[in-house]
């Protein structure tokens, strides 16, 4: 079987590197604790490991504030180091995948330090500085971390753009030696063997201040053609953007092969589906199943043929999904594999967050203190001086802050949890004698064994792949269903999404054989005309049609 792309069929796991594996007892985890790791990795299957950045940096914003694009971080190891892991990952056929970070700098990076000296220094155009209005801001622009998005340099009296902290000055890519700085850096670590990069809020970087434009600007997709052209044609290197503001209307332009920009992209309309219809994410509502089904399907078909979707429901940035939509206590193991199965049998690359597939989870803090994470603390501040219900603003926290993906890889059941012998930077979950690694390779029932025939499926079963997405009972209160179709071959992926028993039918008459490849309840008959399902039940069924038909 021919596939479009050589990561078509790849599964990519993000490590998290600060809280991943300590190699060295310094509590924080190190690229020398990713290598001892490699093989953990391999078993589980994946083919790319995505690593958040390791640059040299001040870490006011845990690494997305670079001061060195050239340099890693003495906290992480040395260039001798990421070489071997580098070699290491190769030698077990896994690429790594850089995140990289070029929408801003750290304020401690040459370029800014020299920016900052005097209008007329080289690098004063590296970024965007404008002129007091009325003697107080340029605009009323908004940082996404709170506050004005503009901070006042006293020693020229204008303002810089910093659409995150004021510590991470945005870069101005409408400078063309700016752009060629970009190519460079993105070129020497494709020469070191990097075989991936995920680009950090890259729909940023065609901002037009002036216009209140953040998202989306004029010449972003001039911008990445030329990255493109510069330092992606013709070499073995697979791109993911961060796109917060891509919508089905526009995720082509970034994506869609003709155009040459990127291979994916990360869009978020179904991990903002838990929140208030236009208030921020801490803002919380229900999930309503039919408005996920309506969601990822829109993105299932509009993807088709016109690029590739990225599949993921955590990440660094975002809380443990068997917390947020599944049930982290009694069904546990079961919401867990029940949301992995309905992930990995769409279409496009799965994303596996360090943890998820052993099922960890959201963490309680013994006190507020324990959150540590720059946003959650601006949340806090800013939400207990507007008066806020604070068990409201607890829920939220739980639910919401970045803190949750950030505590420590459980790996066993000694002392912090075999992460690191000495203090670890951030509080391991509390849970962790009972969610760890050793437990789960111990347990043929476990998450993470589900995970690993996810993976397999993936890379045997063509229709994973390539099939064409259409979705079942498209209002049923509890069943997302969907089928993965090509020629007179299917797959059928079925999830009860919640903790009840619920019945649905399936019409049979175009099905002339089935087989089930998984599921999350062993030993279970399975009757499509009548299909009684357990609480978090998940089925992937594979199915031979007559051709006479459509399945319905």
């Amino acid at each position: 079987m021919k596939y479009q792309n050589w990561w078509s069929k790849s599964v990519i796991y993000q490590i998290y590197p600060r809280s991943f594996c300590d190699s060295d007892a310094d509590g924080i985890g190190d690229i020398r604790g990713i290598i001892t790791q490699l093989d953990y990795v391999k078993l589980l299957g994946a083919d790319i490991i995505w690593i958040s950045p390791i640059n040299e940096s001040p870490f006011v914003d845990n690494g997305y504030d670079i001061s060195d694009y050239y340099a890693i971080s003495p906290v992480f190891g040395n260039m001798s180091d990421f070489e071997e892991l580098i070699s290491k990952a190769r030698d077990r056929e896994i690429g790594i995948m850089l995140d990289i970070v070029i929408n801003h700098t750290s304020d401690q990076h040459y370029w800014f330090k020299e920016a900052k000296k005097s209008k007329c220094n080289k690098y004063r155009d590296y970024y965007i500085w404008r002129d007091p209005a009325n003697n107080s801001e340029p605009n009323d622009l908004r940082s996404n971390f709170g506050g004005s998005a503009w901070e006042l340099d006293e020693t020229t009296g204008q303002y810089y753009l910093h659409f995150y902290s004021k510590e991470q000055p945005d870069l101005n890519w409408e400078n063309p030696e700016l752009r060629s700085e970009i190519w460079a850096l993105m070129n020497y670590w494709i020469g070191k063997g990097v075989e991936g990069f995920r680009l950090d809020v890259i729909d940023l970087i065609g901002k037009r201040p002036d216009h209140k434009i953040k998202e989306n600007g004029p010449r972003l997709h001039e911008y990445l053609q030329e990255m493109h052209n510069c330092v992606l044609e013709g070499k073995k290197v697979v791109t993911v953007g961060e796109t917060w503001g891509a919508t089905v209307n526009n995720a082509h332009l970034f994506c869609a092969p003709e155009r040459k920009e990127l291979d994916m992209i990360f869009q978020f309309e179904h991990i903002q589906l838990d929140k208030i219809p236009g208030k921020s994410r801490w803002d919380l509502k229900e999930l309503e199943l039919n408005d996920l089904k309506n969601t990822m399907s829109k993105w299932q078909r509009a993807m088709n043929g016109n690029g590739w979707n990225s599949l993921f429901w955590n990440n660094h940035d975002l809380p443990r999904i068997v917390s947020r939509w599944g049930n982290d206590t009694v069904y546990r193991v079961e919401s867990a594999k029940m949301l992995a199965t309905l992930l990995h049998g769409m279409k496009g690359t799965p994303f596996i967050y360090q943890g998820e597939e052993i099922g960890m989870t959201n963490f309680l803090p013994k006190t507020r203190d324990d959150y540590i994470d720059i946003e959650t603390k601006w949340i806090i501040r800013e939400r207990l001086s507007s008066g806020c219900d604070e068990k409201e603003l607890e829920k939220a926290l739980y639910l919401k802050a970045r803190d949750n993906a950030r505590t420590p890889m459980q790996w066993d059941n000694s002392l912090n949890s075999g992460f690191t012998t000495g203090t670890p930077w951030m509080n391991v979950n509390r849970n962790y004698h009972f969610i760890n690694v050793h437990l789960a390779l111990e347990d043929k029932n476990s998450v993470f064994y589900h995970y690993k025939k996810l993976v397999e499926l993936r890379k045997t079963e063509h229709l994973f792949v390539i099939g064409d997405y259409e979705l079942v009972s498209d209002n049923h209160p509890d069943i997302y269903a969907y089928y993965r179709i090509h020629g007179l071959d299917a797959l059928l992926i079925i999830c009860n999404f919640h903790n009840i028993k619920t019945e649905i039918n399936i019409r049979r008459d175009d099905i002339v054989f089935c087989e089930c490849l998984l599921s999350n309840y062993p030993d279970r008959y399975y009757n499509l005309s009548n299909l009684e399902l357990q609480p978090y039940e998940a089925l992937v069924l594979k199915i031979k049609l007559n051709g006479e038909g459509n399945v319905k």
